[in-house]
């Protein structure tokens, strides 16, 4: 019974419940990055930089039969051995794009952040042991 109990206190405490909380909401914001960058940042680049798609690039590594297309997928059906490294190199690209999106975005809510005021806490009330000492200091200054 007490691997039960530990578990409950383990399973509830603030840390546990904010990292589900946290792997809640960044997969949602993983979404809303990844259309960010999908569907806003890539056309753009791909109008300014050309057409950008290195899925296709290959080396085959074995003997490439007569009659088969040099395709990437037609390769993969005939389990010809090809090293497809473009997949990687597009992915890579993709991950330095939405870094660099994530890196301007917690910049610029840093900047905000330092751009609102701080306001300082009002003081905190005299105590009235004070306020009677003042009044007695007063008293006999007169």
């Amino acid at each position: 019974m007490s691997l039960l109990k530990d578990f409950k206190d383990f399973a509830v405490k603030g840390n546990v419940v904010d990292l589900a909380v946290a792997v809640i909401i960044g997969g949602a914001f993983g979404k809303i990055v990844s259309a960010l960058v999908g569907d806003l940042i890539m056309p753009v680049v791909g109008l300014v930089v050309g057409k950008i798609d290195f899925t296709n690039l290959f080396i085959v590594l074995g003997d490439l039969p007569p009659g088969t297309p040099r395709t990437l997928e037609a390769l993969k059906k005939a389990n010809i051995p090809v090293l497809a490294y473009g997949d990687f190199l597009t992915i890579t690209l993709n991950f330095l794009i939405l870094a660099f999106v994530i890196f301007l975005m917690v910049r610029m809510i840093a900047k905000l952040k330092r751009a609102q005021p701080e306001q300082a806490p009002p003081p905190p009330p005299t105590p009235e042991d004070v306020l009677l000492l003042r009044e007695i200091r007063d008293s006999l200054k007169r």
